[in-house]
């Protein structure tokens, strides 16, 4: 019998990371299963509703990113009182493994997605290529990707050197181009930074039918976190769930950075950088006003007066 207390609100903070996979898998082993993968991948399932949400996060993301140390899939379930299936690397692996593989594979053998009336895949960055490549387990799923790659290997994206680390990975077998694996889904949802060159290059390759990109610039390198702290990330699964995420949906929820600190500042810096001084001062301007700061007001006095002094005559 279960326990009444919300499996989705345990607190997973402060734990090394074999506590916290003792954590897990007690919550698992209560509220629906838990099943290790190999020695870097394990998955969580906690049954709750008939919509099934499949989180591929990572572990070193999961604990520095969440206060309570929760996966980001745990706390969009729980909004929406949905089951949750958590897979979960030690490491940046690009769930390139062949447990997972199996795993997937058992899961569909047995019918566990058809147990579900909706699924979503859900993952960011080596998570997102992994929630796109492994939704082709779930026909008719609905996935979310923030700033996924496509694949990592270097016949198609040796353009990509931030992990050369991986270039002997085998991405070219099963569950191996995500771009390909996205056929089956529903309908899928890709969401980069045009100003990453190299995430804009991945974002290019699903270039698709039923795949809808959306554009969020300067909030690369990080963006789940960056969503979440817009209060973003939830309502952009939930949408894309019920099928009315578009680019009004989106410009809406994506609107919310105005009013973030943390956004006006990644686009003073990129503004100053481009030497544009009108625009600088503008940028500027917006977040002393709104915000504050020392710094930024003194920076602000600084590019007024040089936009006031006259020219030298003679130059």
């Amino acid at each position: 019998m279960h326990e009444t207390r919300d499996p989705y609100t345990r607190s997973l903070s402060d734990l090394s990371p074999s506590q916290w996979v003792q954590e897990i898998k007690d919550l698992g082993e209560t509220y629906g299963f838990f099943e290790p993968l190999g020695k870097n991948h394990t998955g969580t399932f906690i049954e709750k509703g008939d919509t099934l949400l499949v989180s591929l996060e990572s572990l070193p993301a999961i604990q520095a990113l969440s206060n309570e140390a929760r996966p980001a899939g745990f706390d969009i379930a729980q909004a929406n009182d949905w089951s949750c299936l958590s897979v979960v690397c030690n490491h940046d692996t690009w769930f390139r493994d062949k447990e997972v593989y199996a795993f997937f594979d058992q899961m569909t053998d047995d019918g566990f997605f058809e147990d579900f009336e909706k699924v979503i895949f859900y993952g960011a960055g080596p998570c997102g290529y992994a929630a796109c490549a492994f939704s082709v387990a779930a026909p008719g799923a609905i996935v979310v990707a923030l700033e996924p790659q496509a694949t990592l290997d270097p016949r198609v994206t040796e353009w990509d050197d931030r992990f050369t680390h991986m270039r002997r990975t085998d991405f070219t077998d099963r569950y191996g181009y995500a771009p390909d694996m996205l056929e089956a889904a529903e309908a899928a949802y890709v969401v980069y930074d045009p100003a990453s060159p190299l995430d804009a290059m991945h974002a290019a390759l699903f270039e698709r039918s039923g795949i809808t990109r959306f554009r969020a610039r300067h909030m690369s390198n990080g963006m789940q976190a960056r969503l979440e702290q817009l209060d973003a990330l939830e309502p952009l699964v939930t949408t894309a769930a019920d099928g009315t995420l578009d680019d009004t949906v989106f410009s809406r929820l994506y609107r919310a950075r105005r009013n973030h600190v943390g956004y006006c500042k990644r686009l003073f810096a990129a503004v100053e950088a481009r030497g544009h001084p009108s625009m600088t001062e503008a940028v500027c301007a917006y977040i002393v006003n709104n915000f504050g700061g020392p710094r930024y007001r003194r920076k602000l006095n600084d590019l007024r007066k040089t936009r006031t002094v006259p020219k030298d005559e003679d130059a």
